[in-house]
């Protein structure tokens, strides 16, 4: 049983930024109550390979925030992905892995990791929620642009598009608020963002979770992949195959690039690619 710290969708060539992901290689032999302690310790969301309990899968993956056990972790997956390949454990051939949310296909292209994700369910937030969700934020109901929604590969996230980038970036969250209004949205995370180029997919954004033991994530892939459906939803990712770019933590200093290949319109079926940059710490 090893442990590696892996900085996931940190900016390439950059030795700051991304997200830590604490990644736990041959943890067959530690119990649930061991893992979340360990997590609870190192303060980042953490992923805990080990064998498969079926022949259809190659790893199994279960991963951990400071207060609970999660069904899958985008960033925390392409770290352990990324570990496995750098320690000679997989080759970069397709690879599935079994996961609580579901199987997790995963390939290596071009020197990154990429992994599936399905294609998201999306839903429009009723008026009154989307209310609350701007006295939580602390900006004015009319900064926020277009329709709010709920998009879920994984997890559902809620995702609430700001007239600007100065906007997202001075927001003043009323933290105390953000689990019981994300009880409220049956959400796991309120995910504000803005456009950042308006000749592309390009987007920023901030996560503020639940309840993980954190208040702000610098890098969410799950997050991400819920968001490049979102935009498709509004029309902001056009019709074609694209690639979304999402930068994060950049209001906390950690600036982060996370990718999502997204399908052309009427393929959706194929879900989509998450990918980004990986390093040892």
């Amino acid at each position: 049983m090893t442990m590696q710290l892996v900085r996931v969708f940190a900016l390439p060539g950059a030795d700051t930024g991304g997200n830590p992901a604490p990644v736990w290689l041959g943890a067959d032999d530690m119990t649930t109550t061991q893992m979340q302690e360990h997590t609870r310790l190192s303060g980042h969301e953490s992923v805990f390979v080990l064998k498969p309990s079926s022949a259809d899968h190659q790893f199994r993956m279960r991963y951990f925030v400071p207060r609970h056990e999660m069904e899958m972790c985008g960033h925390a997956t392409i770290g352990a992905l990324w570990l496995l390949h750098e320690r000679g454990l997989w080759s970069g051939e397709p690879v599935a892995v079994e996961t609580l949310s579901g199987t997790v296909e995963g390939r290596y292209v071009q020197g990154t990791v990429e992994i599936s994700q399905p294609s998201a369910r999306v839903e429009v937030v009723g008026d009154a929620l989307v209310q609350e969700i701007a006295r939580c934020l602390g900006v004015e109901p009319r900064q926020i642009v277009g329709q709010v929604l709920n998009s879920a590969t994984s997890r559902v996230k809620t995702l609430i598009r700001l007239e600007s980038l100065e906007a997202l970036h001075t927001l003043r969250v009323d933290l105390g608020s953000v689990e019981a209004l994300c009880d409220r949205l049956d959400s796991t995370g309120l995910y504000p963002y803005a456009l950042a180029d308006s000749t592309g997919p390009i987007v920023s954004a901030r996560q503020f979770p639940r309840s993980s033991g954190y208040p702000e994530d610098a890098a969410t892939g799950i997050a991400a992949a819920a968001l490049a459906w979102g935009l498709r939803e509004q029309a902001l990712a056009g019709d074609a195959a694209t690639l979304v770019t999402v930068r994060q933590g950049e209001a906390m200093g950690s600036p982060s690039t996370i990718g999502v290949r997204l399908p052309a319109r009427g393929e959706e079926a194929q879900g989509c690619w998450l990918r980004g940059e990986a390093r040892a710490m």
